[in-house]
């Protein structure tokens, strides 16, 4: 999970970790509302969140590069682990992410 200021900068970040083969899939889901503090203030702010499907051993690769394109000095890098899923979808991200 990933949060990003506005859309065009969520869809170059999500165009980019799937061509540099560090994400299977970029979901871009704009029209999210962040509150939270920051340095001492409480914010409130329109973002797009980025989801992106991987594999456990491509996320601090995944996560160094989101550091180097992001615009935040601390960008949201969150994983999610599975538990369960199709079969064939789950080879698709490992053959995608390989």
């Amino acid at each position: 999970l990933i949060t990003c200021p506005n859309r065009r900068v969520a869809e170059t970040l999500g165009r980019t970790l799937v061509e540099d083969r560090l994400a299977a899939c970029a979901n871009v889901v704009p029209g999210l509302t962040s509150i939270y503090r920051w340095q001492g203030k409480l914010c409130r702010d329109r973002e797009v969140l980025v989801l992106l499907k991987t594999r456990r051993a491509r996320f601090a690769a995944l996560a160094r590069r989101v550091r180097e394109l992001h615009p935040y000095s601390v960008p949201q890098v969150i994983a999610l682990s599975v538990s369960a899923g199709s079969p064939a979808y789950l080879a698709w991200v490992a053959d995608s992410t390989g």
